[in-house]
């Protein structure tokens, strides 16, 4: 049963290469579910038509010099939970299969230590890091919503 009340909706996210992100996103997320839902020039969406959708948006020039890093100010990664253990390991030998990086791999799938937060990590064109995980949302939430 899915909570009532305020819940994600969506999160927009600016690329400095919209194609590379493009290629990226809809390759990784076709495979948990996602789907382009919509594309302008200068931008798309991905949902799975249950839960907060994706939007990417070429960065205006104006802004594309200033620097990123994720363990900067601002936003750090964001984690999608997968529906079983077997569905973070299938994507995980895709993207080996496919020769693609990965994070973290010499201590996957318990990157974080501990044995409650089974994740896959990869990094975008961007450098964004993202997890793709299935653990149990109670025993993470113990640990302020950080995984140790």
């Amino acid at each position: 049963m899915r909570k009532k009340g305020p819940m994600l909706h969506h999160v927009e996210i600016h690329v400095s290469n919209l194609a590379a992100s493009k290629a990226f996103w809809r390759n990784l997320l076709r495979r948990v579910g996602y789907r382009q839902t919509s594309s302008w020039g200068q931008g798309f969406n991905l949902s799975d038509g249950a839960d907060a959708y994706l939007t990417f948006v070429q960065v205006e020039a104006r802004h594309a010099a200033r620097p990123y890093h994720r363990c900067g100010v601002g936003l750090n990664h964001l984690a999608f939970r997968l529906p079983s253990r077997a569905a973070v390991d299938a994507l995980r030998a895709w993207r080996r299969r496919k020769k693609l990086p990965l994070l973290y791999d010499d201590r996957y799938p318990f990157a974080t230590g501990g044995t409650d937060y089974y994740a896959l990590f990869v990094e975008d064109p961007t450098g964004s890091r993202w997890s793709l995980w299935r653990g149990e949302i109670a025993r993470i939430g113990a640990r302020n919503g950080r995984p140790q």
